[in-house]
């Protein structure tokens, strides 16, 4: 993890470290082991979408805004043993004791799920990682 937070970011990638609000939680194993929570590496991939509208209204020189196309989570597990708002959505990350689960409040769109378009859901060596895109439909009249 610590490799992939040391490689340069592109730039279209901004660090994602905002960590969403969760109540209290107690614990049936708190006695035995010290909740604590785990560590993670985040990306947001933000970019231009050039639709057809935006396309006929920007240019280079003046880009359309940028917008949030999607999410790479890095979450590592050392030693393992409800939205308001429609717009966004809260992704929960649950792996029992002795870890606490964190959550990030997102973006809630249709993600993408091929490989080919850049999507991962692994776990391994401890490491769990989930990267994303959001599907991007094209303008129609």
């Amino acid at each position: 993890m610590e490799a992939i937070a040391r490689k340069g970011m592109q730039e279209d990638e901004a660090s994602f470290a905002v960590e969403a609000p969760l109540e209290a939680q107690t614990f049936l194993w708190s006695e035995k082991y010290r909740p604590r929570k785990p560590r993670y590496f985040n990306r947001v991939h933000t970019g231009f979408e050039w639709n057809k509208y935006n396309q006929t209204h920007y240019d280079m020189d003046n880009p359309p805004p940028k917008i949030v196309q999607g999410y790479r989570f890095n979450v590592r597990f050392f030693g393992l043993t409800p939205c308001d708002d429609p717009d966004f959505a809260v992704l929960r990350f649950h792996a029992g004791p002795p870890y606490e689960d964190i959550a990030f409040k997102c973006v809630n769109r249709e993600w993408e799920i091929s490989h080919k378009h850049g999507y991962k859901c692994q776990f391994a060596n401890g490491i769990f990682q989930l990267w994303f895109f959001f599907k991007r439909y094209r303008y129609r009249r």
